[in-house]
């Protein structure tokens, strides 16, 4: 065990503990005012030592911006393209200029808490989340170094995020939309296969088996930062996926003529193609001039005295995945096929994500016991 020796200061008598790391090496801790607080302190080293969980002073006065840096290394290699771009902007933007130059050691849960807090008055409920999860993620990386005891970051709460509803487009809307576009094909194409806008823009005339109405999907399109980064499908699994009979002609279409590492949907200058600017770019036009029309024909029909069909929501690229999986649902998919169909990591997780579409099978559960329950009490 180490020892406590007296020293003098302007302000009076102090006490210093000295004692061995576990590499060997001297250390020592002043400022103690009485020799039993120092003793006090050499107990739980040694106690920390035979436990395996000692933490030397020095290492808690690394900063957040060192530690940061390293872990952005770390981080690009761990995580999606498109993931690292808004996990970096977050740690740029956000956490460094608010946490750069502190040492982890001074930190406070209480510090985070109202900075979580004081971020939510002005930032939506996604972006929180990810500067505190970026902060939070650098701790734990300084608590698994022994750097720190505890992550002072871990159990804030942040603000929960308002999901808006989905909106699920019918088959004579998804036609009018298709109709509408500059890509009527691939319009078609996302709203009944349910790729991903990155799978399906990444898709290559060898991963398409006409033949067997098989896609193959093993590359993911990202735009990050205006460039487009190709990588693998979320979650990292290659998967199959087959489209209805009636997409034929637009898979033969658009393969037509093409050799294997051809695009099967480029845009129409060549490349990947982009849905554009989100209220100017082509879907986005398409989608305006589809609700338009859609809107003329239910006047229309309440002019002849007809039911008019429910009005056509606004709609983005991704809203056709969720139309995909609508449309799949109410064709009497179950779940495990829907799941496979969009690439889900589970069927918990495609059943979280759309539990309002499986709202009506519990009537059809409910009905189903009836009759089996009456079939066997007549035996």
């Amino acid at each position: 065990m180490g020892s406590a020796y007296a020293y003098e200061t302007q302000a009076g008598k102090r006490w210093e503990a000295r004692y061995r790391k576990p590499d060997g090496k001297t250390a020592r801790k002043g400022g103690f005012m009485r020799k039993r607080d120092a003793e006090a302190y050499l107990t739980t080293v040694e106690s920390s030592k035979l436990q395996g969980s000692y933490i030397a002073p020095g290492d808690a006065q690394i900063t957040v911006g060192a530690l940061g840096g390293e872990w952005l290394i770390t981080h690009r290699a761990a995580v999606k393209p498109s993931t690292f771009h808004s996990d970096e902007s977050a740690w740029r933007v956000h956490v460094e200029p608010a946490w750069g130059n502190r040492k982890i050691g001074s930190i406070r849960h209480t510090e985070v808490a109202t900075w979580v807090a004081e971020l939510s008055r002005h930032k939506s409920a996604t972006t929180v989340k990810r500067c505190y999860g970026v902060l939070a993620a650098i701790l734990d990386g300084a608590v698994r170094d022994r750097r720190i005891q505890s992550n002072p970051a871990r159990d804030v709460k942040t603000p929960r995020k308002k999901l808006r509803a989905r909106p699920y487009l019918s088959h004579r809307q998804v036609e009018c939309l298709a109709e509408e576009s500059m890509y009527p094909d691939f319009v078609r194409f996302l709203a009944y296969t349910g790729l991903r806008w990155g799978e399906a823009i990444g898709l290559q005339v060898e991963h398409v088996d006409l033949r067997k109405r098989r896609l193959n999907i093993e590359v993911n399109a990202v735009f990050v930062n205006g460039h487009v980064v190709v990588g693998t499908p979320k979650p990292h699994e290659r998967r199959s996926v087959v489209y209805p009979s009636f997409l034929d002609g637009a898979l033969a279409r658009a393969t037509r003529g093409k050799r294997s590492g051809e695009l099967v949907w480029p845009s129409e200058a060549g490349g990947y193609l982009a849905p554009g600017n989100a209220v100017s770019g082509w879907f986005a036009g398409a989608s305006k001039r589809a609700r338009a029309a859609d809107a003329a024909l239910a006047e229309e029909a309440r002019g002849r005295g007809e039911r008019a069909p429910g009005e056509m929501p606004r709609v983005t690229p991704h809203d056709l995945r969720h139309t995909a999986a609508s449309l799949a649902i109410s064709a009497g998919a179950n779940v495990k096929a829907v799941q496979r169909m969009l690439g889900h990591a589970s069927a918990a997780m495609t059943l979280d994500t759309y539990a309002d579409l499986f709202e009506d099978d519990l009537d059809e559960v409910a009905s189903a016991l009836d009759v089996q329950r009456s079939l066997a009490l007549q035996r």
